[in-house]
């Protein structure tokens, strides 16, 4: 596995929508995966690789000089379990170092929704450390609670 860093706003753009077309049970609405791939266009972006086939993904949204967020990010179903996104969460962490952000935060589908494959997803980011903080009812729409979570990144 390799990380790089995608440069080419139609690069990110094509990674990103087919990543989230192939994962259905998390990314399943047409509007969002159409947001998403536009929007990844202007972030910064990271790809895991196996061999020269693009398996993962994160994009990071700045929203100020303390704090970035993981806004999308994706891996193949298939290569779940093999540490992908805790290095993709890593370089992250990284990003904030290396602009002296010190908090990271992500948005995902909240505990008060039943659904199983967001509740391994929230699993993953309270072992890697991120804090939930707030329910947002509405942030999405109704029948998709946002829950919103960060971690304190310590700076060097």
């Amino acid at each position: 596995m390799t990380i790089k860093e995608i440069i080419a706003p139609d690069e990110k753009s094509q990674i990103c929508n087919s990543t989230l077309r192939a994962l259905p049970n998390w990314f399943g609405n047409e509007d969002a995966i159409v947001k998403y791939a536009n929007d990844v266009r202007g972030m910064s972006f990271y790809c895991t690789f196996d061999n020269d086939s693009p398996v993962g993904f994160v994009a990071i949204k700045v929203h100020n000089p303390h704090t970035a967020d993981i806004y999308v990010m994706g891996i193949l179903e298939s290569h779940h379990g093999q540490g992908m996104g805790c290095k993709l969460v890593e370089v992250c962490e990284n990003f904030c170092r290396t602009h002296s952000m010190e908090f990271l935060t992500v948005k995902t589908l909240a505990d008060t929704h039943p659904d199983p494959y967001y509740a391994k997803t929230r699993m993953f980011y309270e072992a890697m450390g991120f804090k939930p903080l707030e329910i947002f009812p509405l942030f999405w729409d109704e029948s998709s609670p946002c829950l919103f979570m960060a971690k304190h990144i310590h700076l060097l």
